[in-house]
């Protein structure tokens, strides 16, 4: 027979190995999210391919900061207009927002699906005003060329009475 401590033991045993796999499970859940958040980059280069997966390592303070740090330099660096439409400062904000994303999967998995939602959810709300945009400018255009049009055919026909 067992003493207790012995059982004791090999039920602490139990209870680290389930915590391990539960812990094991929940990491590569947390992978495939940010993989299916921001897929694996791939390459070839000389003649082998290259796979590049997001890293799952959760961030410090300090790479927040360097973050914030890199996102104001590379505005400066590539001369982006701080107000109106840019398209560099809209792809270095989505670039740092990604990034956030990332970091914020890593500690809860549930939060970063949220984030990515709300992220997609302005991106087709941009795209439509983007869209709404153009083709009020189209249709504006439109109304000035048959403005003009009219406005030659009347002084023609007021030519043609006088």
């Amino acid at each position: 027979f067992w003493s207790v401590q012995q059982k004791i033991a090999v039920v602490k045993k139990e209870i680290n190995r389930y915590r391990q796999k539960k812990k094991s499970q929940e990491e590569a859940q947390t992978e495939d999210i940010l993989n299916s958040i921001l897929p694996p980059r791939e390459w070839t280069e000389d003649g082998q391919l290259w796979v590049q997966y997001v890293s799952s390592t959760p961030a410090t303070r300090l790479e927040v900061v360097t973050l914030q740090e890199q996102l104001d330099r590379r505005l400066q660096e590539r001369q982006a207009r701080e107000a109106g439409i840019c398209p560099i400062r809209e792809e270095l904000y989505a670039q740092c927002l990604d990034e956030l994303i990332r970091q914020v999967t890593i500690n809860c998995a549930e939060r970063g699906l949220l984030l990515l939602r709300v992220r997609d959810e302005i991106r087709m709300t941009v795209s439509a005003y983007q869209t709404l945009y153009e083709s009020s400018i189209a249709f504006g255009m439109r109304k000035a060329l048959v403005a003009e049009y009219n406005k030659t055919e009347r002084q023609a026909r007021l030519k043609q009475l006088q």
